[in-house]
């Protein structure tokens, strides 16, 4: 783990005077500890950094989470978390409330008692928004499967194969190729079901002179890419044609205005612009983009309500505009961009030209 994780989350800690942060979310705690298993929970004070977990991870933590005391937690988890927490005299407790239902809240307060609960809203997803060297090779290296993996799968794009068929196939060839598993559930969505932006994939066979969307990613350590491309079935009409080279201009004015200090709706003007131009803007109705590392949805956003966060150096995410017409189909095309000192340098590279199949 990079530690300089560790400084800048005690100088946010500084800053919100807490005496320390209970970190609760998966995601984050991988990030602060650096341990890869399911379940624990890492406490982080100026001083001390503790890593509870229970018998099942102790030997992997003691691995993992360099520099952090490993605790196994007793059968009532949150006991042995208040014991510490007595022990260092902790008064003001920093808790991750996004993360927390009601009812684990109201545990941690029975359990630890009435200390002083401070929410340490999005304090470490604003440190995860720039990535390191490693997290930006991690998250190349799943493009670069995922790309491949969609190349050995095009075969199998064709009439009567199913849409769960060619899913399988995309996630099987990325395990080959040293994906630790897909990055989440691929969306393969075909004809009219291809103007569902999420359309998950279905027994729905592949039929002629049609739009096949294939939303896909790899996971690598942990790590997420997102990539969709769409290809045609058959003989493109003059539509099909036009509702693709839309979405590709508009693809392609992103990519060449993205920059550091843009905020989220200026980033997501530059693609959005150019499919309301050309008649098509109500059916463009997600954002330009969102952050993507530990999880396929960070914090960042390029949408039209995204205005408090700048973009700058290290960010990664993805930029897919999109036309989704019901009753006729739909096109996507999404790439994942790293921001740069003057720019963005893209992490896939496949061919983004219409592919009639």
């Amino acid at each position: 783990m990079d530690r300089s994780r560790l400084i800048r989350l005690r100088e946010a800690m500084a800053q919100k005077q807490v005496d320390a942060f209970l970190v609760w979310h998966g995601p984050n705690r991988r990030y602060v500890t650096g341990f890869r298993g399911s379940a624990g929970y890492a406490l982080v004070t100026d001083r001390e950094r503790i890593l509870f977990t229970d018998f099942r991870y102790v030997s992997q933590a003691n691995d993992q989470a360099e520099g952090f005391t490993v605790i196994k937690l007793a059968a009532k988890a949150m006991e042995t978390v208040a014991e510490s927490v007595r022990k260092l005299g902790i008064r003001r407790l920093g808790i991750e409330s996004q993360h927390l239902t009601i009812a684990q809240f109201e545990g941690i307060r029975e359990a630890l008692g009435e200390l002083e609960y401070v929410p340490m809203t999005d304090v470490i997803e604003k440190l995860r928004n720039v990535k390191d060297a490693h997290e930006i090779a991690c998250l190349e290296r799943g493009a670069t499967i995922a790309e491949a993996a969609f190349a050995e799968t095009l075969e199998w794009i064709r009439p009567g194969v199913t849409e769960r068929r060619i899913a399988a196939e995309l996630e099987y060839r990325m395990r080959l190729s040293g994906a630790d598993c897909g990055a989440y559930p691929f969306i393969v969505a075909s004809g009219e079901r291809s103007a569902l932006p999420h359309g998950s994939a279905s027994d729905k066979e592949i039929g002629k002179d049609e739009f096949v969307t294939l939303d896909f990613g790899a996971n690598v350590d942990g790590y997420l890419s997102d990539i969709t491309r769409t290809v045609f079935v058959g003989t493109p009409s003059e539509r099909h044609r036009e509702l693709y080279a839309i979405v590709l201009e508009a693809n392609l004015a992103a990519l060449n205005g993205l920059r550091p200090g843009l905020n989220g709706r200026e980033g997501d003007a530059l693609a959005r612009d150019v499919i309301a131009a050309s008649g098509y803007g109500e059916y463009f109705g997600h954002g330009l983009g969102h952050g993507i590392g530990l999880e396929i949805h960070e914090q960042l956003r390029l949408s039209t309500n995204s205005e408090a966060i700048l973009l700058e150096p290290g960010n990664v995410l993805t930029v897919e505009p999109g036309i989704y017409i019901p009753g006729f189909g739909g096109v996507r095309i999404e790439d994942d961009v790293l921001i740069t000192e003057d720019g963005i340098r893209l992490l896939n590279s496949s061919s983004k030209q219409l592919m009639v199949l």
